[in-house]
């Protein structure tokens, strides 16, 4: 079958996916990551290409761009960093699963959610309650020094100040992005097995009941499992600020 071609940004700004075959990692140790960051910086120019956001996960990567050419600009970053990662650990082959995943961006309040469901990725995986704790994203860049070679702070400070960038950040986002797909599915009857078994209860709705810090405790264990947020608010009928802050 005939791939699908890729929709076209009328603003050029994109959400781009990268993630590992097979979703293995991609990232073996801090100079991993540096490098991925360096071959950002070293084809944006050439490409006439801009970054707003960025989040380098273990097996995935995220990242916001305006570019006029954005399969050739992920192209050159891609095979730059296959051709390193395969000389560093002596191996062949490829490292990307598919080509690149992308959503379209179009106005600068989609921008503004997708930036911030970008910079979330490190709490919704369970690595950091803090987003400022996390190395690999962008989120610093604009909270700290208010500079960066690799993306245009200035645009996003633009439409918010540092203050209301932060407060803009500890929101949990509720629209619907990228499918990442890290864990395998989990139907429902499985999903409440697993809680019951996790929070020692009988009915999901006791949950609810449970002291804070244990509930929040509990619910990480929960996500670590790998049910959505969206999936324990629907059995629980916690809302999703409570899950997705746990």
């Amino acid at each position: 079958m005939p791939r699908q071609p890729r929709q076209r940004s009328k603003s050029d700004t994109y959400h781009i996916m990268l993630r590992g075959i097979n979703r293995q990692c991609i990232f073996g140790d801090d100079d991993d990551y540096i490098k991925f960051l360096e071959l950002l910086v070293k084809h944006k120019e050439g490409i006439n290409s801009i970054i707003y956001a960025y989040c380098l996960m273990s097996n995935h990567v995220h990242l916001l761009i305006k570019s006029d050419n954005i399969s050739s600009y992920i192209s050159k970053i891609a095979s730059g960093y296959v051709y390193w990662y395969n000389w560093k650990y002596n191996r062949i082959g490829g490292l990307f699963q598919d080509r690149f995943k992308s959503e379209v961006v179009d106005n600068d309040d989609y921008l503004l959610a997708v930036l911030r469901y970008i910079h979330q990725n490190p709490i919704n995986a369970g690595i950091t309650d803090n987003i400022g704790e996390y190395k690999y994203s962008s989120y610093n860049c604009f909270v700290n020094s208010g500079k960066s070679n690799i993306v245009d702070v200035a645009f996003i400070s633009g439409l918010l100040s540092q203050k209301q960038f932060i407060v803009f950040h500890k929101k949990p986002s509720s629209e619907i992005h990228i499918e990442i797909n890290n864990v395998r599915r989990i139907n429902d009857d499985d999903a409440r097995r697993i809680i019951k078994n996790i929070c020692n209860v009988e009915n999901l709705v006791d949950i609810s009941a449970l002291e804070f810090n244990c509930r929040k405790s509990l619910l990480r264990a929960i996500k670590k499992e790998g049910l959505t947020v969206r999936q324990i608010e629907r059995l629980t009928g916690l809302n999703r600020g409570t899950i997705f802050n746990a």
